[in-house]
């Protein structure tokens, strides 16, 4: 790697009055102060490029033709001296033999930190190349990556197996979950280092358990239980159309191993339940859809009217000690007011905020290009559409740090094909800045990394149990779940 002690910014340099084109855009963002080097690639010129970076304690040169590479060690040194104040850029190409300078950018280091880890589901965006993925965990603060647990230490021709949902009870990993479907079916659950299989379908419940959310300080799970199915298009710049045939909300008891109902509504699709930071509120989303052709199977008949399908945000009291619900009201219309869908809800640590996705229809919105991430003030009631973090095609999976400084949403802005994680600043007056995307050691990998990083989760540490210990349990017989008829 060229640094400051080998590289000189050019003297002889013609000056362009916009700022350069670099990949990933990292221009104006602002930054945790323990992120790992944003490295990104010059797309001005043929080969040659570096850029100069001045920060409070001085100035590093990089270019490694085409690249900038930050040395890591350097990179810290620049943070720690930056932190609350700017470091600012300055690039410089060579086009058609002669230098270019471009504008000047900042990148701006906020004084908080961004917790050290995320996972996330490695997936090919192909509904028939699903039994090849795995759940990944990434330390933000440099390029280390881990699998937690790979499908295929366990399948075969024979025998395959879909995996998702991974999640976290407050950002820790000693109590975590993720699903296994078809081969091996199951729920993977840690509850307090131990690990287990639970099967958490029942003869009363419509399904295992789907979308999780873990109660803040009991240790219960709230699921949604889902029929859900899939139909393709051609011509639709949306290819993928993800159905919720039916839906309702359980609850699960981890020390009892019990799984009780919360509602199941006939004529409600309920699903994406989420927790206030205290543990005495449920959201949920909930969409009212009423089957009318007794003739056809109901999946058949979803998928003639799928775009009726359109989810509000609700709100439920919850005792943790008696484990009762109460006091279900509607927090956000978007059905029948906007003709809009949300799905997804994610509360902010402090209570005050809660995102949310939000689309034309239905509840899958990872395929929908109009989706977009937008807050409610759960105070005032406000809903605003956070600009700083969209993009004209799509974004879903909005998540909070455990600070509540930084959102992390999936987006396709890229090429619309494949979602990548991308990473905005939340400041203390309630605004989003501009979202950048994770950092990559080399920064074309997203040009070569043929699958999606689907359902970001930030986590304060790593997974323990290793892939190894995951794949012994995956072949053991799932405990079945016992249920609690309230």
């Amino acid at each position: 790697m060229a640094c400051g002690q080998h590289l000189t910014v050019p003297s002889d340099v013609t000056m362009e009055s916009r700022l350069p084109k670099i990949y990933p855009d990292y221009t104006e963002v602002t930054i945790p102060v323990n992120i790992c080097p944003l490295n990104f690639a010059v797309q001005e010129g043929e080969t040659d490029a570096m850029a100069r970076f001045t920060f409070p304690g001085g100035e590093f040169i990089y270019g490694e033709g085409q690249k900038v590479l930050i040395d890591e060690e350097q990179w810290k040194e620049m943070l720690e001296s930056a932190k609350g104040k700017e470091i600012k850029v300055e690039v410089f190409a060579k086009v058609n033999g002669a230098w270019k300078g471009y504008q000047p950018f900042n990148i701006y280091v906020a004084e908080y930190s961004i917790d050290e880890y995320i996972s996330y589901r490695a997936i090919q965006p192909s509904y028939v190349a699903y039994e090849r993925l795995s759940i990944n965990q990434r330390n933000l603060t440099n390029f280390d990556e881990q699998e937690i647990y790979n499908n295929m230490s366990v399948s075969s021709e024979k025998v395959g197996q879909c995996i998702n949902c991974h999640s976290y009870k407050n950002y820790k990993t000693d109590n975590m979950l993720f699903h296994m479907r078809q081969g091996y079916g199951g729920t993977m659950l840690v509850s307090n280092g131990e690990l287990k299989k639970i099967d958490l379908k029942t003869d009363e419940t419509l399904s295992a358990g789907v979308y999780p959310s873990w109660h803040p300080t009991h240790n219960l799970i709230a699921f949604s239980t889902n029929k859900t199915g899939q139909s393709f298009h051609t011509k639709d710049l949306n290819k993928i159309e993800v159905q919720d045939t039916e839906s309702d909300l359980i609850l699960y008891d981890v020390d009892k191993n019990e799984v009780s109902i919360i509602s199941e509504l006939d004529d409600e699709l309920e699903v994406f339940p989420t927790w206030s930071p205290d543990g005495k509120k449920l959201y949920f989303c909930s969409a009212h859809f009423e089957y009318y052709n007794d003739s056809i199977e109901k999946s058949a008949e979803m998928i003639q009217r799928y775009k009726e399908v359109k989810y509000s945000l609700y709100s439920a009291d919850f005792n943790p000690d008696t484990k009762e619900f109460s006091n279900v009201e509607m927090v956000y219309n978007a059905a029948d007011s906007l003709n809009q869908s949300v799905t997804l809800p994610r509360v902010s640590p402090d209570g005050k905020y809660i995102l949310f996705s939000q689309a034309e229809f239905g509840c899958f919105h990872v395929w929908h290009a109009d989706a977009d991430i937008y807050m409610m003030d759960l105070k005032t009631k406000e809903v605003q559409k956070l600009d700083a973090v969209n993009s004209e095609r799509s974004e879903s999976y909005p998540t909070w740090s455990s600070n509540g400084r930084w959102i992390m949403v999936d987006s396709r802005r890229d090429d619309g094909n494949y979602t990548r994680p991308y990473i905005a600043y939340f400041d203390k007056n309630g605004k989003a800045h501009k979202a950048f995307m994770l950092p990559q050691k080399d920064p074309n990998f997203y040009t070569f990394y043929l699958r999606s990083f689907n359902r970001p989760e930030f986590m304060v540490e790593p997974v323990k149990i290793t892939p190894q210990e995951f794949a012994a349990k995956a072949k053991e017989d799932a405990i079945p779940a016992k249920y609690a008829d309230k």
